[in-house]
């Protein structure tokens, strides 16, 4: 997702995986729904959820507790246990003095920590602290202790913490605890809120071979973090040195969904779900679905009605089915969730509807699985629904609009937009795709207000959420007459990406306006692009939009990338997210310089990219400081700013790519070997997620002998600066240019600074020559703070050139010079 530069919207991206299933070309009959059964009626989770204090209190004097790189030192205190839940006891409150210590196991994560306390290492005391556990904490506990009298305020302690996961943190821990005591495996969750005194925050250390999956660190299984109503964010976050088993408990095979949606947006869904367990012992399934969407039922394939998870909306909504035995692991099971809202999607007026829950309208399993979808839509009648896949048939019948969709390969993510659109449509012969693009006939109700707000003689003000107004003319605010430009970009994006990147998984794209003012997204085949891309210069102008950093010239080339950035190639975790959003942004840049053909915007783009990563955010701190491409979005946090991620992985991740593109290209042959590395990328996972490792492998593959800084045929020393480093050199190039006779040379002096001695680059060298043109001479290999001095001979320039150049094309990201 592509965001402007004046608005930071974080897309989340709910990833699933795969298998086919034939879908009726005539309508169905809808299936009666099950018997309802009551939420969290579960008698185990219920005594979960009501955890109390037990009868044991144990007394312990220095007491150490080790969990991955933390230890919590108990000098003197009691802890009072947790009643059993089936036999196990789960959690205890400590009351007395104690102390934590995080020593980070990686470099990157100790560079961020001491970013944020000053400290390569975290120590912090309390008086208090409240653990849940499903590993052997109770018995380590009980094995150091001594029984104590009750007393204190254990209680009222832990009475914080449950309200604090239901109203502050929205994390329903309890149904997590769950499956570990129902289910036959050794647990190993570990969670510590910890009420700290040096860092004047509550902490949450957190443990959870199974994943991180409802912190912004899914694929890690550590994580340190503030959980503060002022102070929230990550701090530190790692993977365990040995994760038994699977790091999945289920992967979903096949989704069904068949979805209304009201005239008041109201959507109605029935998910048949397909999944396999990974684990033995499966019994709770846990899913991703929109808090407001209230689940009616659940059951298996023979009707059956099972057990579900759903507490409120508002606090710790996280929806989970309880299965009636354990799954073995490679077991299959099918599960039918009938479920409905009202905030899922948002009528916006004018037959503009706008997908709120765009990720998650259905119960899935989340980032990470790629599945097949077979989907029905029923919407009201004359709009018109536009979908991820194939559409196999649209009537209208009733008082509804019916539309029936496969998806004919596995897809990462699925979603939908509809409304009363007008569409054009353009065949792209050459590489076989269709593009189509939608935009909507009536104007939705924040336009109506934007006018009436422009208008010096409405009496009426302007609604807070409506974009500023200048007192200036508008010009128009009708979408439809820019379908033509976004059909344009769309088929000149396609062909470009196709040739650079290879096909993608898909032969249809269709871009549609949604009512969003600043921010564009993509789904397989389906782009959603903001309604002021539909809006001409003069109206963006008179919204106060006047998009110094370019970002309407390139918002929908980004979003037509991520049919091959995210989708046809997925990412792993968020560590490797950077390659989705930072290849899409680089893809725009060649739009730009290729399609556009437009080499000062080529070069301003650039410019633009670097000065995100290097002003100052209102918190004081450069995106490029903080933290390395793979901490990616868990790099959001109070102290250091939300805007750092988006700041970081767009512009350097962009720059990692771009500066491959420029070592790898040379006046022979172009971009022809950076294009046989990018299409055999995409040809390798298609359909599937890749990580860093998995990238630099195949640049391994096709890196040229220049490219061999080091004589091992690896790409280490350059993905540990940019990719897993934050280090960011300085340049300053000295010369001059003798003549004697015809030979002309030039004596060079180029300093690299700001960088320890390990830092190697290859730093490209141009000429002006005395004709105006610009040629590249060559790159010259530098390592560490050093001055190279050179005589460098220029064969076949018979007069002096007019001056040398360092990164004319921005080859390298580095301090301004």
């Amino acid at each position: 997702m592509r965001q402007s530069f004046f608005v930071c919207v974080l897309a989340i991206l709910i990833f699933a995986a795969a298998s086919a299933q034939e879908l009726s070309t005539r309508p169905q009959q809808p299936v009666p729904a099950p018997t309802p059964s009551a939420p969290n009626s579960d008698p185990t989770y219920q005594q979960l959820r009501r955890s109390q204090l037990g009868e044991v209190t144990l007394a312990v004097h220095d007491f150490a507790l080790r969990r991955s790189a933390g230890t919590f030192t108990f000098r003197s205190g009691t802890f009072s246990m947790l009643a059993p839940v089936n036999g196990r006891v789960t959690g205890a409150v400590f009351l007395g003095d104690g102390s934590f210590t995080l020593t980070p196991p990686t470099p990157t994560e100790e560079h961020s920590l001491s970013l944020l306390t000053k400290e390569s290492k975290m120590e912090e005391t309390f008086n208090e602290l409240v653990l849940r556990f499903t590993d052997d904490t109770y018995e380590e506990i009980k094995k150091a202790g001594t029984p104590a009298p009750a007393g204190g305020n254990a209680g009222a302690v832990l009475d914080h913490v449950n309200t604090a996961l239901r109203k502050h943190l929205h994390y329903n821990l309890h149904a997590r605890i769950l499956q570990d005591v129902l289910g036959t495996g050794p647990g190993g969750l570990f969670v510590a809120f910890i009420k700290g005194k040096k860092y004047d925050s509550r902490m949450l250390y957190v443990i959870d071979p199974t994943g991180l999956h409802r912190f912004r660190s899914s694929g890690d299984d550590v994580v340190l973090m503030t959980w503060d109503e002022n102070k929230y964010g990550a701090w530190v976050s790692f993977k365990l040195a040995r994760t038994q088993g699977p790091r999945r408990s289920f992967t979903i095979d096949h989704q069904k969904l068949d979805t209304a949606i009201e005239k008041s947006g109201r959507l109605n869904g029935d998910a048949t779900t397909t999944l396999t367990a990974h684990i033995s012992g499966l019994r709770v399934v846990e899913f991703d679905l929109f808090a407001p969407l209230r689940v009616q039922s659940v059951s298996d394939s023979a009707g059956r009605p099972l057990a579900f998870i759903q507490e409120g909306k508002d606090e710790d909504p996280d929806f989970a089915v309880i299965l009636p035995r354990g799954l073995a692991a490679g077991e299959q099971l099918t599960l039918r969730t009938v479920y409905s809202g009202k905030e899922a999607v948002q009528n916006e007026g004018g037959d503009n509807y706008y997908p709120v829950a765009r990720a998650s309208w259905f119960p899935s399993r989340g980032f990470g699985d790629y599945v097949t979808y077979d989907m029905t839509f029923r919407i009201p009648k004359g709009m018109t629904m536009v979908a991820t896949g194939t559409r196999l048939r649209e009537v209208n019948e009733g008082g509804e609009n019916l539309s029936e969709w496969r998806t004919d390969v596995p897809l990462a993510v699925v979603g939908f937009n509809f409304g009363r659109f007008k569409r054009k449509e353009t065949k792209v012969e050459r590489v076989g795709y269709v593009v189509e693009a939608y935009a909507n006939q009536d104007e939705p109700d924040i336009v109506r207000r934007v006018k009436r707000a422009a208008d010096p003689s409405a009496d009426m003000p302007t609604d807070i959420n409506s974009p500023r107004v200048s007192a200036v003319a508008l010009g128009t605010l009708s979408t439809t007459g820019m379908l033509d430009k976004a059909l344009a970009e769309g088929q000149l994006a396609v062909e470009l990406y196709t040739d650079y990147f290879g096909p993608s998984s898909y032969k249809r794209l269709a871009i549609t306006q949604q009512t969003a003012f600043n921010y564009g997204q993509s789904w397989p085949m389906l782009v959603y692009l903001p309604i002021t891309y539909f809006f001409d210069s003069t109206a963006r102008h008179g919204l106060g939009m006047d998009d110094p950093r370019g970002y309407f010239k390139v918002v929908g080339p980004h979003e037509v990338a991520h049919q091959w950035w995210a989708h046809t190639v997925g990412f792993d975790n968020y560590r490797d997210q950077w390659m989705s959003e930072g290849f899409a942004e680089f893809s725009a840049s060649l739009f730009i310089q290729l399609i556009q053909k437009n080499n000062s915007e080529f070069i301003k783009f650039w410019n633009d990219e670097r000065e995100l990563l290097l002003e100052r955010n209102k918190e004081g701190f450069r995106a490029i400081d903080v933290g390395p491409l793979i901490q990616g979005y868990r790099l959001a946090n109070t102290k250091a700013g939300f805007d750092v991620p988006r700041r970081l992985i767009y512009p350097k991740g962009a720059y990692v790519l771009h500066m491959l593109r420029m070592m790898m290209w040379n006046s022979r042959t172009g971009d022809s070997e950076f294009k046989a590395m990018m299409q055999d990328f995409v040809k390798t996972y298609s359909n599937r997620p890749a990580t860093t490792e998995d990238f630099k492998a195949v640049v391994e593959k096709h890196m040229t002998p220049g490219m061999d800084f080091r004589g091992n045929h690896t790409m280490d020393w350059f993905f540990d600066e940019y990719v897993y480093g934050t280090a960011l050199p300085s340049y300053k190039l000295d010369y001059s240019f003798s003549q004697s006779g015809s030979d002309v040379t030039m004596d060079l002096h180029l300093t690299q600074s700001g960088v320890d001695d390990h830092f190697s680059m290859l730093v490209p060298l141009y000429l002006e020559l005395a004709d105006g043109r610009v040629v590249r001479l060559g790159a010259a290999p530098i390592t560490g703070n050093q001055t190279m001095d050179r005589k460098v001979p220029l064969a076949g320039i018979k007069d002096k050139p007019r001056r040398a150049m360092l990164n004319y094309f921005d080859d390298v990201l580095c301090a301004h010079n």
